[in-house]
């Protein structure tokens, strides 16, 4: 399935055969204080710089009716953000994995984040819009 938009997200979480435990990474973009001056002007512009996660969360899909929801639970919890990155966290035997499976995988998730390997994971900016790097 294309995902488009947060509520594709959902749809494909939801339709899955196996119950579905959705991850977060909430990261802020940021200009290393090494940046040379063309880094410092790419940022400047919208673009460039790092992504640092900031906080995260797991929820089920049950738990999440829209990007909406997310958005205003995230601004209550914790500071700005820039891009958040998901991943599913698939059961087994019909058993909808827990927010203790999802401990372990969420920290790989900020592992893979902090030294830029992201292609596993579908970023949305605050707005609720899918990214696309590169």
């Amino acid at each position: 399935m294309n995902i488009a938009s947060f509520d594709d997200l959902l749809r494909a979480a939801s339709e899955q055969a196996e119950p579905q435990r959705l991850l977060f990474v909430f990261t802020a973009a940021e200009l290393p204080s090494d940046a040379t001056p063309g880094q410092r002007a790419r940022f400047r512009a919208g673009r460039g710089g790092t992504l640092t996660p900031l906080m995260y969360v797991d929820k089920s899909p049950a738990e999440l009716n829209s990007f909406n929801a997310l958005l205003d639970e995230s601004r209550r919890a914790g500071p700005p953000w820039d891009i958040v990155f998901v991943a599913a966290l698939s059961g087994s035997a019909g058993r909808s994995p827990t927010s203790a499976d999802a401990d372990a995988p969420l920290q790989r998730m900020v592992e893979s984040i902090q030294s830029g390997r992201i292609a596993g994971f579908i970023p949305f900016d605050a707005q609720g819009q899918p990214v696309h790097f590169g």
